[in-house]
């Protein structure tokens, strides 16, 4: 069976070798670049399983190269960004990144993530479940992972659709970020909760209906379409 392949783009050595030093001896195949144009060429040569990206590149940064990217690979995405910056996980969480981890962070809590990423996009909870929900708007089918809002084709991500699934199960019940993070992400997310809050609102921007999840402030989020019987 093929090796997971992981490509890794910091300008730091440090952090790439750090990172590959936790990675490969979970046997994963890792792949390191140094700047945003050969970061960009890796992804696109070595078109690796999940890409770990920092936004402070050389030559081309995080932001841009991520933009490139979403042109043409849903490859899952893990930003790196500097504590300070919440405006870069802002924008790179509306340009097309899955999740993101706080520089200075910890080895063993990047590689979970990576981990509960790679369970879901590789076969992870009721994934070989073939569901169809049925609602007045909205229908999903599990197996094949599509969405269709009044009989269209909405383009999600593997993150926006298990989102949407993880709502539509819970048809009716407030779901708490914690519990979204916990479904979707598959982990303890450490109190960073915004992640939730950008993915719901792309998934409100595609479905073209904001009444269909409701925020339930202070508490988290419902899904609101009526069932056919």
């Amino acid at each position: 069976m093929p090796k997971t392949k992981i490509l890794v783009i910091d300008d730091e050595p440090g952090i790439l070798n750090l990172v590959k030093a936790y990675l490969e001896p979970e046997g994963y195949q890792v792949y390191t670049a140094e700047s945003g144009p050969a970061g960009l060429q890796a992804a696109r040569s070595f078109k690796p399983d999940l890409l770990v990206l920092d936004i402070m590149l050389p030559g081309m940064d995080g932001i841009e190269l991520l933009s490139k990217l979403r042109r043409e690979s849903d490859v899952y995405v893990i930003l790196l960004t500097a504590k300070t910056e919440e405006t870069d996980k802002i924008v790179g969480l509306s340009i097309g990144a899955d999740d993101y981890v706080t520089k200075p962070f910890s080895p063993r809590e990047l590689v979970a993530r990576i981990k509960a990423a790679l369970r879901r996009s590789q076969g992870g909870a009721g994934s070989s479940e073939n569901t169809l929900f049925a609602f007045r708007h909205l229908r999903l089918d599990t197996g094949s992972r599509k969405a269709w809002m009044d009989d269209s084709l909405v383009e999600l991500t593997a993150i926006e659709f298990d989102l949407l699934r993880a709502l539509a199960e819970n048809h009716g019940m407030v779901l708490s970020r914690e519990q979204l993070l916990e479904k979707v992400w598959g982990y303890d997310y450490f109190g960073e909760m915004r992640v939730v809050d950008v993915h719901i609102g792309h998934i409100r921007q595609k479905l073209g209906d904001e009444t269909l999840i409701s925020t339930i402030r202070g508490v988290g989020y419902r899904f609101e379409d009526e069932v056919l019987q």
